[in-house]
């Protein structure tokens, strides 16, 4: 199986065996481009990934030392991203299909990542809980077998990486944020600031909500800078990240109990955020449920998890029409 990746700013292609092994697994990153801007510059982006798709997939093909002709079918990301990076794929999968003649795998992006698990390696048993968390996208999901998706919450305004990208902007850090956040943080008073943890005192609610502590950390540092004050980096990005990684735990926390779940499955960029890592290994010990996360270089965007989640849609028969196109704003459970 072939996977293509490009929702975003990543050109990426993988092969991948049986939706578990790896054979090989190529990204091109465009974090250099976008750097000067703060943030993802979706012409520049789609460009990029124009240049790239052939070289990646050509150098994906001969790492794995398969012929496109032993390929079984091609996967791509369809959606959610950029309209424009996720053309580049989209246009690439459906004529790689054709002049194969093999099947066409549509993969919504969120669910590739929740794939990402899946090639860890570890036994994985239905029913159980994803948390997607990424630049873009917030979401706890009930997973009771493939194709079975069920959104018990997702982000109301800001993700998660979201917000750490634009702190980190306010901050001056670059981009991408959330790692240049996370290493300040590891000497830093995670309780120097206290910041507000929104939707958290409703037992019913597993949605969630950062806006508010975007704005509240947004006008910390500008009162900090006010008052003639330096800012303390490490404590601000501290006290920040813990406030960010205590909804996602609580939150997680709750679904846990309520769906008898017995394993956890961490997706997402911000899932390769060690503290995350480490305070939802705790809680979720507490909770009697495995947490299951990939390494970090398959949390971010990348070939293989499409490829891994093509696979299983493939044993399913859920094959995509020839006039398959982008869905910028695709939701993981069709909504």
């Amino acid at each position: 199986m072939l996977g293509l990746e490009s929702s975003c700013d990543d050109t990426a292609a993988a092969v991948v065996l049986n939706g578990r092994r790896i054979l090989s697994n190529v990204i091109s990153s465009q974090d250099d481009l976008h750097r000067r801007f703060g943030g993802v510059v979706p012409e520049i982006a789609s460009r990029r990934h124009l240049e790239m798709i052939n070289p990646i997939i050509d150098e994906a093909l001969a790492r794995a030392g398969v012929a496109l002709t032993e390929l079984e079918a091609i996967g791509v990301s369809y959606g959610p991203g950029l309209v424009g990076s996720l053309l580049v794929g989209v246009s690439t999968a459906k004529a790689l299909a054709y002049a194969l003649d093999v099947p066409l795998m549509a993969v919504n992006h969120l669910e590739g990542h929740i794939y990402a698990n899946f090639l860890t390696g570890v036994v994985i048993v239905f029913p159980l809980l994803c948390l997607v968390v990424s630049g873009g996208h917030t979401s706890l999901i009930y997973m009771q077998n493939h194709g079975e998706l069920t959104v018990l919450g997702r982000t109301r305004d800001d993700a998660a990486g979201e917000v750490f990208d634009k702190v980190a902007r306010a901050l001056s850090l670059g981009f991408p944020g959330g790692p240049a956040i996370a290493k300040l943080a590891q000497g830093g008073d995670a309780v120097a600031f206290s910041f507000p943890r929104a939707l958290m005192g409703e037992e019913w609610q597993m949605d969630f909500s950062f806006s508010g502590l975007k704005t509240a950390v947004l006008n910390s540092i500008r009162r900090e800078k006010e008052q003639g004050r330096q800012v303390k980096l490490e404590d601000l990005c501290a006290s920040f990240q813990a406030a960010v990684v205590d909804v996602l735990v609580e939150k997680t926390a709750l679904a846990a109990r309520r769906y008898a779940v017995r394993q956890l499955l961490l997706a997402g960029g911000v899932a390769a955020n060690s503290e995350l890592r480490r305070s939802m290994f705790c809680r979720m010990e507490e909770e009697g449920v495995e947490v299951i996360v990939p390494p970090p270089q398959l949390c971010t965007d990348n070939g293989a998890m499409i490829g891994a989640a093509a696979y299983f849609a493939l044993r399913r028969g859920r094959l995509a029409e020839p006039t398959l196109n982008a869905v910028a704003n695709l939701m993981i459970d069709g909504a």
